[in-house]
């Protein structure tokens, strides 16, 4: 990037969430320049599933089920203007979200009924009839049919596709090394390359923004937290639906792959990949479905989700430097709440009131 280039606006952090940020503000009018100090969409983004629903959705807060729903209704139109932009399809696919070993308390209920999502509860014969790989032994279930999933590195893809459309900057291992700040707003950052200017700059960086942050003063409480999953190599039906169980779920793509996850540790920023870790995922694997017993696993992998204490993002201005950003600490539920905390962040970064009260996102 040339010194002093200048823009409406600076994304720092290119995963899903910077990309989508990227998406809106452009959309709405803005110049917008992304800076990602490794590879887009090559972190958390990359390495999760793609489940559009939180896992065991009732144990979030309303501010994460707020943001998911929203983000539900409207990424089926994301999802078919990406495929006819781009041409590549992020393969949307609604598959159900199937719980096992789990009854419809008057909890769950009571959730479901003020989220207005629909819930079916499943005897033994009906788990069987709808998942034949499944082991036995399974019931009480539940089903929730309205969840769907997308193939996380294709709705990545064609995201990056569409902002090279629409006029975006995208910039590849291009760190930001210092916010500029001037009387109490941004005025840019600096990269190894040379300074960028804008009145507005997104935090989008992840498991990474606290960093980005700690100039500020803000001691923003966002950690890594690593996550490892494997890929079976399966056929196409095998599995019908999401399926989740004791904490681990399979996730079967239209292709015939299984993804099985995924594991929770608190390692600081090391994204390596343990044995201990592949056999456990293995043993939870063909304990829900025996079947992948015969399935070979041809992938391992790691990524380093941005948790905070209560699975709430923060989405919002900084209290004290006027034009700087926040919108990280998604945890398990970027890809689930992606649309919903970008569409939330442009209106708070444009001053227009949108679909939520957006104070349960504030620092």
């Amino acid at each position: 990037m040339a010194q002093n280039d200048s823009v409406d606006c600076i994304v720092t952090g290119g995963g899903l969430i910077g990309l989508l940020c990227a998406l809106y503000l452009a959309q709405d009018g803005l110049t917008v320049t992304v800076l990602e100090r490794g590879e887009l969409c090559r972190e958390s983004s990359w390495a999760g599933g793609g489940i559009l629903s939180p896992l065991v959705p009732w144990d979030y807060p309303d501010a994460v089920s707020r943001l998911a729903a929203w983000s539900q209704q409207r990424f089926p139109a994301l999802a078919d203007d990406l495929k006819e932009q781009t041409g590549i399809d992020p393969e949307w696919t609604r598959s159900g979200l199937l719980m096992l070993d789990t009854a419809l308390s008057a909890e769950i209920r009571r959730w479901t009924g003020h989220h207005h999502v629909e819930v079916l509860e499943l005897d033994a014969d009906a788990v069987r009839s709808g998942e034949p790989s499944l082991a036995g032994g399974i019931a009480p279930a539940l089903l929730l049919p309205a969840v769907a999933q997308v193939r996380n590195p294709r709705l990545c893809a064609a995201l990056r596709a569409r902002l090279l459309q629409l006029g975006v900057q995208l910039h590849e291992h291009e760190a930001v090394q210092r916010l500029t700040i001037t009387r109490g707003c941004m005025t840019g950052v600096e990269t190894e390359r040379g300074r960028v200017r804008a009145g507005r700059v997104v935090i989008a960086g992840g498991a990474w923004s606290a960093q980005l942050l700690g100039e500020t003063g803000v001691a923003l409480p966002v950690t890594p937290v690593r996550g490892q999953m494997i890929l079976y190599q399966a056929h196409p039906g095998l599995l019908r639906h999401i399926v989740y169980s004791g904490g681990y779920y399979l996730i079967p793509r239209r292709d015939g792959l299984v993804l099985a996850g995924s594991t929770l540790e608190y390692t600081g920023f090391d994204k390596a990949t343990t044995d201990a870790a592949r056999e456990l995922l293995r043993a939870q694997a063909t304990r829900i479905a025996p079947v992948l017993s015969d399935c070979p696993v041809i992938r391992h992998w790691a990524g380093l989700r941005p948790g905070t204490r209560d699975s709430i993002p923060f989405i919002c201005e900084h209290n004290e430097i006027k034009g700087l950003y926040i919108n990280a600490g998604h945890f398990r539920n970027g890809v689930a709440t992606g649309p919903a905390s970008a569409r939330l962040l442009a209106d708070c970064l444009l001053g227009i009131d949108s679909f939520t009260d957006p104070a349960p996102y504030t620092l």
